[in-house]
């Protein structure tokens, strides 16, 4: 599948802003420790529209492992008409953001 736009990533640790203007988020990868959490996209920043929560499964902490997933965004993906903000929240350690 093709995007008609330059996809482009961010890494965060913490929450925090994707992209300082207008973007469409299209996939995320993400790695969870032992703990359950959620991962939400807002339009605007910290305290912006909430555009999609996504909950995360806790990870496989009991072999010390974490585990790592990737989420799709089917379409044209999630659109942030501000600027796209990722919130983490509860065992989500790192995530990687695909936009465009």
């Amino acid at each position: 599948m093709g995007y008609p736009v330059d996809v482009k990533a961010t890494h965060l640790t913490t929450s925090g802003a994707v992209f300082a203007g207008p973007a469409r988020v299209l996939a995320i990868y993400y790695v969870s420790e032992a703990a359950l959490g959620t991962i939400v996209i807002r339009d605007g920043g910290g305290t912006g529209t909430v555009i999609a929560t996504f909950d995360v499964p806790a990870g496989s902490g009991t072999a010390g492992e974490d585990s790592v997933y990737q989420i799709e965004v089917p379409g044209n993906g999630l659109k942030c008409n501000t600027d796209a903000y990722a919130e983490l929240t509860g065992g989500v350690d790192k995530v990687t953001i695909f936009y465009g």
